[in-house]
């Protein structure tokens, strides 16, 4: 491939932003992975004899393509439900775009000022290297918001088969590292040297595909009755005072008929759109009838105490005994503010209920449902792979709540639910995913979807996740 000529700058920024803006398109719901691999190819091309500055600068147009596309639903959850202006919901989209950005723009900078070994090893070892390394730093720093890490993409690849071995992120380290190879042999000036290299990337796919064939978990009894109830409340009327007791009915008999046919019933996150203290009858009418038909219920519900003034994004499980899980990763500005004293006036533009939430303790038992333990995790939590497998080996299955509600028909959903199934490969683990509005779905230990409902549609999912026990990821 040709080096830019310095005379025409525009053509190598222009290429950068084109190109991140088409990244999306590798994850879901388009989900075409070769795009992750291929695309950074066009990175590496605009990088190559650039100045740090410049490289820097190219980095940056492609994060804002690539982010602009890729998360730009923060707009609908803030304008259309927060009732933020519109102004004002588009600056701060913006801003956590322009935030977002700034990681390949670190990229390209360091790439080409401290890029210390020259030839194929730069384009080999240092690339994928630090994307992977401030990939990795995205997902804690500041809070964290690693959504979008290359990795998701080639959760149907044949790399994705890496996941219970290296993580998402080892995923995304071996996509780039494909890269790499492919741009080194693209500028390999013999046959000889572009076959070789080309050998050596089949290998890195055969032996990635290779380890799909092992199973690191093994089915623990028998499979569950579990079913999964999508209740389609608009996040418009949800919150509503007057629309509590239609709410609740409406779960309550997308419920009953699967009484005496289902181990659990799973409803989404805050299901319950009151704190547990207030429909403590209505709780306790629940649990009485579940016990009588031997069945768990596993609520999203928050908690909390107005005398202490402490709340919870939880979820109860009422049946054979009751117990919570208090969500442990919250989402900035939409479940607490961070540095209050100073974003306070985020508050005076966005209306969201139920944002003043504290984390749950780390070191929470885990809730039992249908005789087994469970992992549980809430909406934005199955972003964390470190918080999922804090609930192994116990576990022997996973549910996720969720409510998506706030995203409208965008991608976010279809990003959601990819991330799900990363979990569940990366943990061996079976995953009954309840959401609100959809994606809700089962989704096997190998991250495939087993079962799955429409979405913004009342629906009820009969599905039988196997309990499984055994432990490879470590990371």
């Amino acid at each position: 491939m040709r080096v830019i000529p310095h005379s025409a700058p525009l053509i190598g920024d222009g290429s950068a932003l084109l190109s991140g803006a088409a990244m999306p398109l590798a994850f879901a719901p388009f989900s075409y992975w070769p795009l992750a691999i291929l695309l950074p190819l066009i990175l590496l091309w605009v990088w190559d004899s650039a100045t740090p500055g410049r490289a820097a600068l190219r980095g940056g147009l492609f994060g804002l393509g690539m982010f602009g596309f890729g998360i730009y639903w923060i707009f609908i959850s803030l304008h259309d439900y927060g009732n933020a202006p519109a102004a004002f919901a588009a600056l701060a989209t913006f801003l956590v775009i322009l935030v977002m950005a700034l990681y390949p723009a670190a990229v390209g900078w360091l790439f080409n000022r401290w890029g210390l070994l020259s030839g194929p090893l730069r384009w080999l070892l240092v690339f994928p290297a630090l994307w992977t390394l401030l990939e990795w730093v995205r997902s804690w720093l500041f809070s964290g918001f690693p959504w979008l890490a290359l990795g998701y993409s080639q959760i149907d690849s044949p790399l994705g088969q890496l996941a219970p071995y290296l993580g998402v992120f080892g995923i995304g380290w071996a996509a780039l590292f494909s890269t790499g190879l492919l741009w080194t042999m693209l500028r390999s000036p013999t046959r000889q040297a572009r076959l070789g290299w080309a050998g050596l990337l089949l290998a890195v796919w055969a032996s990635a595909w290779s380890l799909g064939a092992i199973h690191w978990t093994e089915p623990v009894g028998p499979p569950l009755r579990v079913a999964i109830v999508q209740g389609n409340i608009g996040q418009e009327i949800k919150w509503q005072p007057g629309q509590l007791d239609d709410t609740l009915e409406r779960y309550v008999s997308l419920s009953l008929p699967e009484h005496g046919h289902s181990d659990v019933i799973i409803w989404p996150e805050t299901a319950i759109p009151a704190f547990y203290d207030d429909v403590i009858a209505f709780l306790e009418a629940l649990g009485e009838k579940a016990r009588q038909d031997q069945v768990d219920y596993v609520s999203g519900i928050p908690t909390g105490s107005w005398e202490k003034l402490i709340f919870h994004n939880s979820v109860v499980s009422v049946g054979a005994a009751t117990h919570f899980y208090h969500k442990r990763r919250l989402l900035p500005f939409g479940e607490y503010l961070p540095l209050r004293w100073f974003f306070q006036f985020f508050r005076n533009w966005v209306t969201i209920p139920m944002a003043d939430f504290l984390p749950g303790d780390p070191a929470q038992p885990l809730l039992r449902a249908g005789g087994q333990p469970v992992g549980v995790s809430i909406c934005f939590e199955a972003v964390f792979g470190s918080e999922i497998r804090q609930s192994l080996p116990e576990a022997t299955w996973l549910i996720n709540v969720s409510n998506d509600a706030w995203f409208k028909d965008s991608t976010a959903p279809h990003q959601h639910l990819q991330i799900a199934r990363m979990r569940a490969l990366e943990m061996g683990r079976e995953m009954a995913r309840a959401t609100n509005t959809g994606i809700s779905a089962l989704i096997d230990e190998r991250g495939l979807i087993k079962t799955r409902g429409p979405q913004f549609e009342a629906c009820l999912l009969y599905t039988s996740p196997s309990p499984r026990d055994g432990l490879l990821s470590r990371m």
